[in-house]
């Protein structure tokens, strides 16, 4: 049977002291968002587990890091980082 990729950290959230397990790119997307927004992670993850999302906290957290980065995902970070089909038409001209 293969391990498990999460990986289990202690946060302060709401209730207090609790731990939760996410993909180790969750943790590098959270700890990019908190560098982004000068923020710690107990300060960040208090503040999404007050949305009260159904899934629970970490449901939360993973929806959060989403939410976060298609809200950033502009056409026009999309050219700068050269993604999508608008390389394809800059390469053929």
């Amino acid at each position: 049977m293969p391990g498990t990729r999460l990986i289990n950290r202690n946060v302060v959230a709401a209730g207090g002291r609790t731990s939760m397990r996410l993909e180790p790119e969750l943790w590098d997307a959270l700890g990019e968002i908190c560098r982004r927004e000068g923020r710690d992670i107990h300060e960040l993850i208090r503040s999404v587990d007050g949305t009260r999302h159904e899934g629970g906290r970490t449901s939360a957290v993973r929806v959060y890091i989403v939410e976060y980065f298609r809200a950033a995902a502009t056409e026009a970070g999309h050219l700068a980082a050269q993604h999508g089909p608008h390389l394809t038409s800059r390469i053929a001209a």
